[in-house]
Formats: C-alpha cells, structure tokens, sequence
C-alpha cells in the first residue's frame, strides 16, 4: 500500500529521516469466505454467490490466528468474497481483537444496514474499507447489481453515523478514470477518513479485463489528481488519508510530481531529499515479504493476486513455520535486495524505490515473474534509461 498522505506529510517537517523498520511479521490480508452476494468485473477471488467447499471452520481459523499471533503479524484484514457472508464474522473478529491485532474489514457495504451497524460498531474494527467504483450508473454495471452504488453509500453514512473509520476504495480503469474527481469530492461530502485508489491488477476476473487497465497517461493524471487533493487536505488540516495500490511506480511518480511542485518553493525544497529517502524506506512491492495472503481453504500466498501459487497450507502446517522457512523460488526472489527483474524494471533508476513493481502483471503478460511490469506508466526517459538500449522496450503512450 502506497501511504500517500503520509509522505506529503514529512513535506511539511524538517526531522531527519529514521532508518527504515524492518516489520517481524507481515500483514496478513485474509479471505475468510469466497460466497459474495456480487460479481464484479475485476474479482481476483472469481466470486460468485454461492457456497464454495473446504473453506476453513471457526475454530481452524481461531487456531491459525493463534499462530499468527506467534509469527508477529501486527495486522489483519479481514476480506472475502464478501465477509459479511460468513455467519461467524462477529465471532472471529472478537476473538481476533482478543489477539490484540490490528484489525480491518474489507467488504462491499451492501450487506451493511440498520440492522447490523451496531454490531458491526461493536467489533472495534479500527477500519472499514468499502468499495465504490464510480458514480451509480458506472458501479452499478461495474459490480453487475442495480442498486449497489446506493447500499455501499448508505453503508458509509452509517459507518460514519455511529463513529466508525471508515474508507472509499475505488479501483480505476479507463471506465471510471472520469468520475474520479466526483468520487473525491463525495470522499469530502461524505466526510470519509480515507480514499484508496487501486490499479487494476491482472489476475482473476482482472486477468480477463486487462484491456481495459486505465492507460499511462489517463493514469498519471489521476495519480496527479489525488497528489493534489491529498496536498489541499494537509495544507487545510484536514485529517484524510489517500492511498494506492497495485502499482508501485506511484512512488517514483510521486518524487518527480513533488519535484515539479516544489523544486522553487524556499520552503519545501530543501524537504525534497527527506521525501526521496522516506520513498526508498518504503521500498515498493512487499509481496511475500511484508504481506502475505491466506484463501478460504487455508492456502497461504504471496500476495492476494498470487492465488495460482500456493505456499502452504494452515491445516497441515503452521504459517509462522512456512513463512519463515519457506524455500519456495518465487518467495526467495521477492525477498532478495534488489529483486532479480529484468527489462526496464532492471534498468530502473527507481528500483531501490518501487522494488520492481507488481510481479502478477509480468506473470500475466509474459508467463515469467520477473519480467518487466507491463504496468509501469512511466516512460524510459523518466525512469533514466537510453533509449537505444537493446533490452528496452520502449512504451506507447495512448492519449485520452
């Protein structure tokens, strides 16, 4: 995740950098159940509404949380499907908060209503993430149920009602790229804590709809939209938190934008190389380093977008034990420093930022994880690499 309110932040103060932290566990992004009452065109679980055999019971998911516990895993975010689907929701989460984690759902809010807001106020969820793709007519086609745009809405004016964190997440295409600024603003009307704007990334139902991935330049302006929109909210004390995921050249983007920005500012220049050193602490992609994934059926993953390479599984082993000793080639190479890309992504001037970017696209793509990102929207010129280099390709850029 792309924390880009919180790196305009350190824009404003002149404290040295600290050394980056090294996390002892990862966050560990859960699909509790695959049942969702939607089918959305960018579905990386390939959800449908129906029940879906060998899903964990209550109490292997309540044993795995315990060893989760012991592997240092600080956060958990509970998703699906949609999570709300599962009778014991309420259950786990209580008992996952006894656990002491961090603790985050991740639904679509249509299932959220009068009836369930208080129980879902009561789970001390420190955050809830509801998706809404676009304005009504879009989302509603995007997530294939008439009606959806407006219980999603509702679900965050409750959320909000009842004192709740609550955040928008939308997940931009070409389809959408225009309602963008109109989701920002109800970001604002409806007074949500948080934006998160996710890049398609090609995997599941998103594999089949990769044509549609929101173009480079169409990208780079809605990056630049909420760069601004996340500045405006600091500069009025305004307490939001915009995110990205899914694409992690938002971090070289984001130097070259505050670059522009700022390069004459007396004030905010010299803040210039302390926001490039936060960038390379961040350090990009934390696939199977500082995230990792379990299924519905116990099977651990790299990431949420890895569901075609499994690690593990909690029924038969321990997680702690397999992502600590795991000797599996894909993991070794994510957590190798640098990270053996290849193509422009190896050429990068920007590697020791974005970590090479998101390797389920050069999967996707190519069929070899280590393949440059077909998904990076920034030219050769602006990552630093010569043209004429024979290993380049270079990108058309398509204006919208």
């Amino acid at each position: 995740m792309f924390r880009i309110s919180h790196l305009l932040k350190t824009m404003t103060l002149d404290t040295p950098v600290k050394p980056a932290r090294k996390m002892l566990g990862p966050v560990v992004i859960w699909n509790l159940i695959r049942r969702c009452n939607l089918s959305c065109k960018h579905c990386y679980a390939t959800s449908l509404d129906i029940d879906f055999s060998g899903e964990l019971s209550t109490q292997e998911i309540k044993d795995t949380m315990d060893d989760l516990k012991l592997a240092h895993v600080p956060v958990l975010i509970l998703s699906g499907g949609e999570p709300l689907m599962r009778p014991d929701i309420f259950e786990l989460t209580a008992y996952a908060k006894s656990l002491g984690f961090y603790l985050a759902l991740s639904t679509n809010g249509t299932l959220i209503n009068e009836n369930n807001i208080a129980q879902i106020k009561a789970a001390q969820y420190q955050y809830v993430g509801i998706s809404i793709d676009g304005l009504e007519a879009y989302h509603d086609e995007f997530r294939r149920q008439k009606g959806s745009f407006k219980a999603s809405l509702h679900a965050i004016e409750l959320c909000k009602k009842v004192g709740i964190k609550v955040g928008l997440r939308l997940c931009l295409t070409r389809d959408n790229k225009d309602d963008l600024e109109a989701m920002l603003d109800l970001m604002e009307t409806c007074q949500v804590d948080k934006f998160y704007m996710s890049h398609l990334n090609y995997s599941g139902r998103g594999k089949r709809n990769a044509d549609r991935d929101a173009m480079f330049e169409m990208t780079k302006k809605s990056m630049e939209q909420l760069f601004e929109r996340a500045w405006q909210h600091i500069l009025d004390g305004r307490e939001s938190d915009f995110v990205t995921g899914n694409n992690d050249a938002d971090g070289p983007f984001l130097l070259q934008w505050a670059h522009k920005k700022f390069a004459n500012d007396p004030i905010y220049a010299p803040r210039l190389n302390n926001l490039k050193q936060h960038l390379i602490n961040w350090g990009g992609n934390a696939s199977g380093v500082n995230v990792a994934n379990i299924d519905n059926t116990g099977t651990i993953h790299p990431d949420t977008y890895w569901w075609n390479h499994p690690l593990g599984n909690v029924r038969k082993e321990k997680f702690s034990d397999v992502w600590a000793n795991t000797q599996d080639p894909l993991m070794l190479g994510f957590r190798q420093s640098p990270r053996p890309v290849k193509g422009r992504c190896a050429h990068c001037q920007y590697l020791n930022i974005c970590g090479g970017n998101t390797r389920t696209r050069a999967f996707a793509q190519t069929g070899d994880p280590w393949a440059e990102d077909p998904g990076c929207y920034l030219t050769n010129h602006e990552i630093g690499i010569a043209a004429n280099k024979k290993t380049i390709r270079q990108i058309e850029v398509t204006q919208l």
